[in-house]
């Protein structure tokens, strides 16, 4: 057989995934929005363009998205309010803006980030719907406003206070990414770090060799607070706040608006749409779930092994003097 071209291969997996009936076929209505070949693509992309491995990838994902009720997560919101203040406090997440391409910039406090304040089925439910807002109502709505599919965003990823502790979150962690890999592939464009402490250097040095070509591509490690190349794909209004350090922008920038508290806009609209949703299903006023609950994927071992490799890393990195000392870029490969 002759090597198949990317249209080709798109073209045979949306045969496949034609055959599906029923609630996988309903559920992934939800997951391409209308632009059907840009997301099976994102599929054969994770598979290396392997349109049979692509396929299982697909039907894998779309029987997750059904058994755990994923279509309706953006109607179950964590209540009480208190308890969602406690969720954005732990788990530092948040939305600043757009690059000038449109997409979506998303900031994630890897390094103060504690997971300390409910139990794991939140911090899971919290990530996933974000996730669907992003895909079901943002990514939509910059494809009609640009006139062109927007099916992906940029993270930033802000590494301040990265320190051993955080190992105890590692599984956490390790669901999560796992969650996004299996069901969520190719949506990062690119990702930021920025804020790199000595540590994140010796774990990157040693972690980069585990990963795919195709996610180390993706990986930029920027000096400081990367505001100078950031600036170059966004404007200053959707800077993340820790990137605005040191900014002498006008006036009225000069109010650094701290994108992972649940007051900021992003968040209390999404938790609002959450809720309206609820509401207008006639459920009323929401009861506390206990949790959406969600099932777990087994970390294959490729995630178990850089989950160890960095688990070892940050240990031999324990006593080193320049342990909290931001990395300077030229001493991490990009």
């Amino acid at each position: 057989m002759g090597v198949v071209s990317e249209e080709e291969a798109i073209d045979e997996l949306q045969k496949l995934i034609n055959q599906v009936e029923g609630p996988l076929k309903k559920t992934f209505e939800r997951v391409h929005q209308g632009y059907l070949r840009e997301n099976l693509s994102r599929f054969l992309k994770a598979r290396d363009w392997n349109v049979t491995k692509a396929h299982t990838m697909l039907l894998d994902c779309l029987h997750w998205r059904v058994d755990s009720e994923i279509d309706s997560i953006l109607s179950k919101p964590i209540v009480p309010s208190e308890l969602y203040r406690d969720v954005r406090d732990s788990q530092l997440i948040g939305m600043s803006g757009y690059t000038r391409e449109g997409l979506p910039v998303f900031a994630i406090g890897v390094g103060l980030s504690t997971f300390d304040k409910a139990s794991v089925h939140y911090y899971v439910q919290s990530h996933i719907q974000i996730n669907e807002y992003r895909d079901r109502v943002l990514l939509p709505s910059m494809s009609k406003k640009n006139g062109r599919p927007i099916t992906t965003c940029v993270k930033v990823l802000d590494m301040t206070g990265l320190k051993l502790s955080a190992l105890s979150q590692i599984k956490l962690v390790t669901i999560i990414s796992t969650i996004d890999d299996l069901n969520y592939p190719e949506k990062t464009n690119t990702y930021y770090v920025v804020n790199a402490p000595y540590i994140f250097s010796a774990c990157w040095k040693v972690v980069k060799p585990l990963l795919h070509e195709r996610t180390t591509k993706k990986v930029h490690v920027l000096s400081g607070s990367g505001k100078d190349e950031l600036l170059k794909i966004m404007d200053y209004t959707s800077l993340p706040h820790f990137c605005r350090r040191g900014s002498s922008g006008s006036s009225h920038h000069t109010q650094s608006v701290d994108c992972f508290s649940v007051d900021h806009p992003f968040h209390q609209q999404l938790y609002s749409y959450v809720k309206h949703h609820c509401e207008t299903q006639g459920q009323g006023e929401p009861a506390k779930q206990g949790s959406f609950h969600v099932g777990f994927p087994e970390p294959g071992a490729d995630g178990v092994q850089i989950a160890k490799t960095i688990e070892s890393e940050m240990h031999k990195s324990e006593n080193c003097n320049g342990l909290g000392k931001p990395v300077d870029d030229r001493t991490v490969s990009p």
